[in-house]
């Protein structure tokens, strides 16, 4: 069964910088893109940074020139380095990959279990 650990939300003052980190089971074989979305209470989920298996990187109009996504195929890890953090940058991040687990001929989408992040004043 594929899973994805994610780590290192929490608070902080709104202009601090938070790094988010997912890792993926070894049972993911191969990777198409990987990524990190937002979702706050009402809302849905969206997205805010996305990177290909080549390297392409793709970012919310909000989050573009403070956000940066990395990501790792042989490791299996995206990485969200988040800089200037401002209040409405609050939400629950949840970790995204779409990939090919061992032994299947198709690629999915899996979810991290969501970590929350609080930009104060």
């Amino acid at each position: 069964q594929v899973q994805l650990v994610e780590s290192g939300g929490g608070l902080v003052q709104a202009g601090g910088s938070l790094k988010l980190s997912c890792v993926a089971s070894a049972t993911i074989f191969s990777i198409n893109s990987m990524g990190w979305y937002r979702q706050t209470p009402g809302n849905q989920r969206d997205v805010v940074a996305t990177i290909t298996s080549g390297g392409t990187t793709t970012y919310a109009d909000s989050v573009k020139g403070r956000f940066t996504v990395s990501g790792d195929n042989a490791k299996k890890t995206v990485s969200l380095q988040m800089n200037s953090l401002k209040l409405e940058d609050t939400g629950v991040y949840y970790c995204h990959i779409n990939g090919r687990p061992r032994y299947y001929s198709g690629y999915f989408d899996y979810w991290g279990q969501g970590t929350q992040v609080t930009v104060s004043s």
